[in-house]
């Protein structure tokens, strides 16, 4: 039976970095967006009173960014072969996040009363949904801007913008804070659309480009993608992320804030900083030594140094272990997302990615869960 390929059949054999770069700069405006997010969400609830429906926000919030990314992604691959691209669903979702961050900012200025403030926590809800449907799709494009060879390179580049804006976030937070909440979703919905409206731009412009050119050689995929293996990958830097975010500032300060004299957020700060600057060449060991030998060697890594410095009082070898983690976490993240591409059944990419994503937001959701009870 013969099979309709998409105008992402056509490819270049060396990486676009024009649509890399388009795609990192759209995922920085999306962890800016998720730092505004967190720094409001308690903000809002208690100022509107509804701090007794915490829980249930924080349920939602986990069961949303579980759920929404494999439907996202189903609907991608769809896309891929009923328009040639999986673009429509990336605009779809970049559209309806602008405009819900544009609603929240309306309903703060305007001040809803007692009836209408009820709002708030249904924008909260969409705006969830939102972020989620175009952010698996999204990244999910990487495999059409680079050969499969230089994946973990390109993914280099996007941990490296992605650990530098978390790195950054200490900063991020004072202005947000000096903007207010109603100017940060503006200036959210506004950076969140022409980013995404950049990596259209640019994807379609090297889709138009390629649709002239001789298809490659295209085998039919007939394996079956490995779904459980997928959200693995995906959870164990679920883990990791959490460990280091949740975790770590409070262990880090009581073991080594006497020693070095350092604020515990700005020790997360110095781990990203460290993943940042070796992401690059940890993309190019991954390409000498094998990209699944690496993660299987990071996620080992990431377990010993993350029960060290949860679990050892010397602080000698917590530090040991935090920059063993720091290390490990790049290889990790490096690794995690091209593997589980490479792994995905070629009709399947954009779901695989999704299940990866609710992978990695698991771990997280249910300490957030945990923690609000």
């Amino acid at each position: 039976m013969e099979k309709t390929l998409s105008l992402e059949d056509s490819r270049s054999d060396s990486i676009q970095w024009k649509q890399l770069w388009s795609l990192a700069a759209m995922y920085a405006s999306i962890i800016i967006g998720w730092i505004a997010y967190h720094n409001y969400q308690p903000k809002l609830l208690e100022k509107f009173n509804f701090l007794q429906y915490a829980l249930w926000l924080t349920i939602a919030q986990a069961a949303i960014l579980v759920i929404t990314p494999p439907i996202a992604g189903r609907m991608g691959d769809r896309f891929r072969f009923s328009r040639g691209h999986r673009l429509p669903i990336i605009s779809t979702g970049i559209a309806f996040a602008a405009m819900v961050f544009m609603a929240v900012a309306f309903t703060l200025v305007s001040n809803p009363g007692e009836y209408f403030k009820w709002i708030l926590p249904v924008l909260i809800i969409l705006w969830l949904v939102a972020m989620s449907i175009f952010t698996s799709p999204a990244l999910s494009t990487l495999e059409l801007f680079t050969p499969v060879e230089k994946l973990p390179v390109a993914m280099a580049v996007i941990t490296i913008v992605g650990n530098l804006i978390y790195s950054l976030e200490p900063v991020i937070v004072d202005i947000i804070d000096y903007l207010g909440a109603p100017l940060t979703f503006i200036a959210g919905g506004v950076v969140v659309f022409l980013s995404g409206y950049s990596l259209k731009q640019n994807s379609l412009g090297l889709f138009q480009q390629n649709s002239g050119r001789p298809r490659a050689v295209f085998t039919l995929d007939t394996k079956k993608s490995p779904y459980t293996f997928i959200f693995f990958l995906g959870a164990g830097l679920g883990i990791a992320t959490t460990a280091l975010f949740k975790f770590f500032p409070a262990v880090l300060y009581t073991h080594l804030g006497s020693k070095i004299g350092m604020d515990p957020k700005y020790m997360i700060v110095l781990i990203l900083v460290i993943s940042a600057i070796v992401s690059l060449p940890a993309g190019k060991v991954i390409d000498k030594f094998g990209i699944q030998k690496v993660f299987w060697y990071s996620l080992a890594a990431i377990i010993v140094s993350i029960l060290g410095v949860l679990l050892i009082n010397s602080w000698v070898v917590v530090f040991f272990f935090a920059v063993t983690f720091a290390l490990s976490f790049t290889t990790l993240s490096v690794s995690s997302l091209p593997l589980a591409i490479n792994e995905a059944n070629y009709y399947e990419k954009v779901f695989c990615v999704g299940i990866f994503f609710s992978g990695v937001e698991l771990p997280d959701g249910l300490v957030d869960i945990f923690m609000a009870i």
